[in-house]
This record gives C-alpha cells, sequence and structure tokens, in this order.
C-alpha cells in the first residue's frame, strides 16, 4: 500500500531524578551528600533511509516514545542516560509540526539526521548543593521534562520529470514504454491510483544520460475541489523540474476539444498553487506547478483526428511551449521525445 501522508506523535524521554542521599560508612565521618545526578532521556530522531519509498510503517504505530533517563543513586552514582529511538523515513519525506504547520526538515538526500525531539536534563542530585555553610543540603532536583510533539509526515517522491493529463491520455503507457516501470494499464478511467517511478536512459556509454519520471493519477475538472481522485498526489511533482502534459487527440476520450482538455488540467495546477485549503499539503510558492517549465504531448497520434491534433499544435505553438506527437502503440515519436527531455533537463535552473 502506497502511503505519503501520516500523523505521528513523538515524545522524547523524560529526565531522570537527582538523588538525595547521604553517605554513611563506618570510620567515615561526616560523608556528607551523596545523592547522584539522574540521567537524561533519550531523544527521538529522524534519519532519511532509501529501504524505505513509503510511509506505511507509521500508519499503524503512530506514537513513538524515547526511554527516559534513569534516577540517581546514592554514593554519588549517576543514573543511565535513555535510550534514544531512531525513525527511519523515505528519502523525500517533508516533517511538518501539526499544532503551527511550520516545516522541521525536508529530507532530500539519504542519511540525513535530525533530531525532532530532545530528551529532558537529568536532575542534579543534593551532592551539587553543598556549601561551606550548608554541609548537609536536602535539596534535589526532579528531572526535566522531554519533549512531545505531533508531526504530520508528508512523502514527496524525487523526480526529474512529472507526467499530467486527464485520465487515459496515456502516461502510464508512456512511462512503460520508455523505463522500466510497469504500472497498471486497462482502458477505464482511473486506472492509476497511485505514483509511479520509471528511470528513463538515453545514449550509450560513456556518455549515457538518466533521470527519473513520475507518472500520476489523472486529473479531471474541480479536481482542486475534491473531484475524482483529488490533487492529492500533486504534491509528487512540485521537485519535478519538467511538467510533460499529454493530451489525448484521439475521438476515444469522448471530449470534443483537445485544447479545452489542456487549459482545463493547466487551471487546476494554477489551484492547486492558489487554494488556500491546500495548505496542508505545504505548498511552496517557488514550486508553483503552473510555473514550471512544460512540454505538450499529444498522445495516440496513430488514431489521432487531425483536426484535434492541428489544433493543440497551435496553441503549444501560440503559448512558446515545446509541442511533441507520440503514439505508444507504434512507438513514433517516443525517442525524440526521450532526448527532448533530457536536453531540457541538462540546462541550468
Amino acid at each position: 500500500m502506497f502511503i505519503d501522508e501520516v500523523k505521528i506523535l513523538a515524545k522524547a524521554g523524560d529526565g531522570g531524578n537527582g538523588c538525595m542521599a547521604f553517605r554513611r560508612e563506618k570510620f567515615v565521618p561526616r560523608g556528607g551528600p551523596s545523592g547522584g545526578d539522574g540521567g537524561r532521556g533519550g531523544d527521538v530522531i529522524m534519519v532519511s533511509s532509501q529501504r524505505h519509498n513509503t510511509l506505511i510503517h507509521f500508519r499503524y504505530n503512530p506514537q513513538h516514545k524515547a526511554e527516559r533517563g534513569e534516577h540517581g543513586l546514592g554514593s554519588n552514582c549517576s543514573g543511565s542516560d535513555g535510550h534514544d529511538i531512531v525513525l527511519q523515513v523515505p528519502v523525500g519525506t517533508a516533517v511538518y509540526d501539526e499544532e503551527t504547520g511550520e516545516l522541521i526538515h525536508d529530507f532530500q538526500q539519504p542519511d540525513e539526521r535530525v533530531v525532532v525531539a530532545k530528551g529532558g536534563r537529568g536532575g542534579r542530585g543534593n551532592q551539587h548543593f553543598a556549601t561551606s555553610t550548608h554541609q548537609a543540603p536536602r535539596e534535589h532536583e526532579m528531572g526535566r521534562t522531554g519533549e512531545e510533539h505531533n508531526f504530520r509526515l508528508e512523502l514527496k517522491l524525487l523526480a526529474d520529470v512529472g507526467l499530467v493529463g486527464y485520465p487515459n491520455a496515456g502516461k502510464s503507457t508512456l512511462i512503460s514504454r520508455i523505463s522500466a516501470a510497469k504500472p497498471k494499464i486497462a482502458d477505464y478511467p482511473f486506472t492509476t491510483l497511485e505514483p509511479n517511478l520509471g528511470v528513463v536512459t538515453v545514449g550509450e556509454e560513456p556518455d549515457q544520460e538518466s533521470f527519473v519520471v513520475a507518472d500520476l493519477p489523472g486529473l479531471i475538472e474541480g479536481a482542486h475541489l475534491g473531484q475524482g481522485l483529488g490533487v492529492q498526489f500533486l504534491r509528487h511533482i512540485e521537485r519535478t523540474r519538467v511538467l510533460v502534459h499529454l493530451v489525448d487527440v484521439s475521438d476515444a476520450s469522448g471530449r470534443p476539444d483537445a485544447v479545452e482538455d489542456f487549459k482545463v488540467i493547466n487551471k487546476e495546477l494554477e489551484s492547486f498553487g492558489n487554494n488556500k485549503e491546500l495548505e496542508s499539503f505545504g505548498n511552496d510558492p517557488e514550486n508553483r506547478l503552473d510555473k514550471k517549465p512544460m512540454i505538450v504531448v499529444a498522445t495516440k497520434i496513430d488514431v489521432a483526428n487531425p483536426e484535434k491534433l492541428k489544433k493543440l499544435a497551435a496553441h503549444a505553438k501560440r503559448r512558446k511551449l515545446e509541442f511533441h506527437a507520440i503514439s505508444a502503440v507504434t512507438g513514433q515519436g517516443i525517442d525524440d521525445l526521450k532526448w527532448a527531455l533530457a536536453k531540457r533537463l541538462r540546462r541550468p535552473e
């Protein structure tokens, strides 16, 4: 199961209490205070890992508590520190404070390590309160409480290229042709229910290039308001550098105007960045989907309606967008599209 958003509770360990004790031994007169310090509570640490590609391991285990420190003992013995707990999250996970909405950390590289909840400090024993005029102190400190936070974890897949378009526009078929990905492909809407990633390679060694493509579930008009599958998956292309907008130019879609299809999806991409109700997804204004470089791709040209294809190409030219026409069945235009994507990704951002 692909889980890309969870809420968890992280509780660091409390510090141990300081001890109040006095040394009482034979032949040791005036032994004095000997209360040891309490141990420090364990931290809650998050580490980015490439072993995980979903947040499902948090779905049924939402509470994570570190060990508390042990209390101090007599004979100036300090309590043991509590053990830290380490939570592994997939690379691409963003951690938000559930109460304030603040971004705590965005894990974009493997093996990043961040303390998300600090353990409480141990209390001091009464040995620390002895002075020349107060030689038998009974004061001792209680351990400090460890931090406790509710976090929202959001997984945003790391991909170079994102595929968008209406359901059945040919996104899954395209990614299956240009990479080794094996998504579900069928002749009905919303076949894709979760994002798929594929690695595309072009060229020959030693000059071979590769990039990652993300295939998302299809969008429909009103998706930003929750219609269809909504826009809960659009966060996965917020990090992409190029969008590929696939438009079905055949008559199989049942929609008469390919240009209108293009405009509708673009409007949904724009609404994803503007709708204040979607702030819970952590949208970054700098990653506005409607501002990303886009390549327009006409699909199913082996059974294309010539009028639809002509109008879409003219519209892309007016908007100064790169245009390609492909057929995943015959392979026409596939290689040209792969090289065009590689060329676009070579450009400095």
